[in-house]
């Protein structure tokens, strides 16, 4: 009966719909699968619930662009309320640290971004030491996480970490000024530091490849560590590993910004009209903008954050408890905490034994 019934299934099975016989197919399959193949799903799905936050500070004198560029990045306006001041003002004007919160989403992500900005910076007359109200705003937030970190609510911890500086260089000088390399000294062991030509537009291609070049080899001079892209992964493809090779070339971008938008070759493009043509944003043959906002917001996000998180704030938490440890160590001179338990003394037989191995060698 059993050699019978062999060819009756084979015939049966020959006779089964196409559709029934890949469903069997799936159900064999489905029997060897586990199934944490899906673990990135539920990752991708508990971020976009849990939102993310950015933190981006812009830093350089006034009129730079830097608000106009921020708009142009985000395509929010952050500055509506900002009050204009007069030459009077801002001679007397000291750096201020300025927070702007805004929430965007796109696509169901919702992006929870802070721009933290310092006007005033380099607007005195003497501008030594202006760095430092910028520098003790990143410490002190170091130092909130830290205790938030440290605390007992360790689950709700508000991320208001600097993640990055958009540092904007002026176009009209040769290199860096001394206030651009204390600027970067001062704040690159702290903070991811991505330093920008502002107003690109100022200068023709052949201009900004010889400031790039001079500003290059200045950051090399004076120490200066600013935000360096990782390598590439070696199973990455053709595409990535070219945008990230053009990145590294372009570096430091030559950016311009733009609130308008403006009709060229029958297209509406953001952009500044001026009498002798149209300068586009988004063109990368006028600015590195894009590049720059790939880098930013595409790319380059999340590794900023990493290098935040597993760098700089790791070094001022190691710095932190060093001090505690060394203040309870000099100050406080505790016990220790791991009680000392005195020697035994050599008992009666034990001593007899020790005096027979002397005699013993001294024969």
């Amino acid at each position: 009966m059993d050699s019978l019934a062999a060819p009756q299934d084979h015939l049966v099975e020959q006779l089964l719909s196409p559709r029934t016989q890949a469903q069997r197919r799936l159900k064999d399959i489905d029997k060897q699968y586990v199934g944490f193949a899906t673990l990135p799903n539920q990752v991708h799905r508990k971020s976009v619930k849990k939102g993310f936050d950015f933190t981006l500070m812009v830093a350089g004198e006034s009129g730079l662009g830097k608000s106009t560029l921020v708009h142009s990045l985000f395509l929010t306006d952050l500055y509506k309320d900002r009050k204009l001041l007069s030459a009077e003002e801002r001679i007397s004007q000291t750096v201020e640290i300025l927070k702007h919160t805004v929430d965007i989403e796109e696509k169901g992500v919702k992006l929870k971004l802070t721009i933290v900005d310092t006007p005033g910076f380099g607007d005195a007359v003497n501008n030594s030491e202006c760095w430092k109200p910028i520098t003790d705003y990143v410490d002190q937030q170091f130092e909130q996480y830290f205790r938030d970190e440290s605390g007992l609510n360790r689950k709700n911890i508000q991320d208001n970490r600097v993640h990055c500086c958009l540092y904007f260089i002026s176009p009209f000088g040769h290199g860096l000024r001394p206030v651009d390399v204390g600027f970067m000294k001062a704040l690159h062991e702290k903070v991811n530091i991505v330093p920008l030509i502002a107003k690109a537009d100022c200068l023709v291609p052949g201009e900004i490849r010889k400031l790039k070049e001079r500003i290059r080899e200045e950051i090399d001079k004076f120490g200066i560590h600013v935000y360096q892209f990782p390598e590439c992964d070696s199973d990455e493809d053709e595409d990535f590993k070219q945008q990230d090779r053009e990145l590294k070339e372009s570096a430091p971008f030559a950016v311009i910004g733009s609130n308008t938008v403006v009709e060229a070759k029958g297209q509406r493009v953001r952009g500044r009209l001026y009498p002798w043509g149209i300068v586009e944003v988004e063109n990368q043959a006028h600015c590195d903008f894009v590049k720059l906002r790939n880098m930013l917001i595409r790319t380059h996000m999340h590794d900023l954050k990493d290098v935040t998180c597993d760098v700089h704030y790791e070094n001022y938490r190691a710095h932190c408890i060093q001090q505690m440890t060394s203040k309870l160590t000099q100050d406080s001179r505790m016990e220790s905490p791991i009680p000392i338990l005195p020697l035994p003394t050599p008992d009666a037989e034990t001593e007899k034994l020790i005096r027979m191995k002397q005699q013993m060698q001294d024969q």
